[in-house]
């Protein structure tokens, strides 16, 4: 089964840096099979037979803090978890920067919906469904209040891609 890998904080800003090359090495010495990355960020595909479960996803951690002093978020999902959001995009994709998939870690349970209004910018807008935040901000997501608060706002973990990283990531799954 194919699996995609988003990694959090790594490569951002001059900290927490991993080379690919080092992710792909630690991933293969863990015994994942045909590793795919793209872009620094932290985005990998790979085949594995198992689902990845806490103890597998604590190794890749714990691997990755040994060879590089910090231990990663990583948030997994498979090739229908990735398809499923994608098919759920309701948003203009033209300018794949300007939307953001945020992949929870789990579905939230209370959501403050009049609070992410009060915090999006005029020309946002958003829709939760199910483990999956979307973002369109066509004036950019560096400024978006409500991008910043996302994680806060739902109460789980997450991390963002735009829809071109998206997009990438489905070409890999595929293939």
């Amino acid at each position: 089964m194919k699996i995609v890998a988003l990694f959090r904080g790594i490569n951002v800003g001059g900290r927490n840096i991993l080379p690919m090359k080092n992710l792909v090495e630690i991933l293969e010495g863990l015994g994942y099979k045909n590793i795919q990355t793209y872009i620094q960020s932290g985005n990998v595909v790979f085949e594995t037979e198992s689902d990845i479960t806490t103890k597998k996803t604590n190794l890749i951690q714990k691997a990755i803090e040994k060879q590089h002093g910090f231990k990663p978020q990583v948030l997994f999902i498979n090739s229908d978890e990735l398809n499923e959001a994608i098919e759920n995009n309701t948003f203009d994709t033209e300018i794949g920067k300007c939307l953001h998939l945020s992949f929870l870690d789990k579905t939230p349970e209370a959501v403050d919906y009049p609070l992410f209004d009060a915090l999006k910018a005029e020309t946002e807008e958003y829709k939760l469904k199910g483990k999956v935040f979307y973002l369109y901000a066509p004036d950019g997501i560096g400024q978006s209040k409500l991008a910043a608060k996302v994680e806060k706002i739902l109460g789980v973990n997450a991390t963002a891609r735009n829809w071109n990283t998206v997009m990438k990531l489905k070409k890999m799954v595929n293939n």
